[in-house]
């Protein structure tokens, strides 16, 4: 299984692509979708160069699943809802490309990676690297989003199985009958 993860972000998108064969974790790309090319204050130019990054990572490593971070208020309201629409943005070119998407707090994808919710940034590259047995350690934003690919790439097989057995995610995190 092929699996597209995404850090989203208005100035830079991290984005990791893995391949996953039971605990077997292949990786095949990381990187940065960088926004600075448009204009500071054009707010669509950004989100549109979000969207057609997205859509062709989709294109270029058919992925067969999509994970992508869920984002919590900040200390500023306008940095939040901004994030929110660059999330908005990547979450659309995923569901165009017509992938399944599922989300990840930043504490689940600590806890997976680094086995703990406190995990600092060089501590998540330094895991990511090691779990991947990369050369060297990814940037921050694409170590992010390779660990959340690891982290669904761990967690699909549980969802499915909860979706087989009838249950299904609510937008909370929580599960409840179908």
């Amino acid at each position: 299984m092929r699996i597209l993860g995404i850090d989203p972000g208005l100035r830079s998108t991290g984005f990791g692509v893995l391949d996953a064969a039971g605990p077997r974790l292949t990786y095949v790309a990381s990187g940065v979708i960088r926004t600075q090319d448009a204009t500071q204050g054009n707010l669509p130019a950004r989100l549109k160069l979000l969207f057609d990054g997205i859509t062709e990572l989709a294109a270029r490593y058919q992925p067969e699943q999509a994970a992508i971070e869920i984002v919590f208020v900040n200390v500023n309201p306008q940095s939040t809802l901004l994030l929110g629409q660059a999330r908005g943005a990547c979450i659309t070119a995923l569901v165009a490309s017509e992938l399944p998407v599922a989300e990840y707090t930043a504490l689940q994808v600590k806890r997976a990676v680094a086995g703990h919710g406190r995990a600092a940034k060089p501590q998540m590259q330094a895991m990511v690297q090691r779990l991947l047995s990369l050369p060297a350690a990814p940037g921050p934003d694409a170590a992010d989003a390779l660990g959340i690919a690891i982290t669904h790439a761990h967690a699909g097989h549980t969802l499915a199985r909860l979706h087989t057995a009838g249950l299904e995610r609510t937008a909370a995190s929580m599960y409840r009958r179908r």
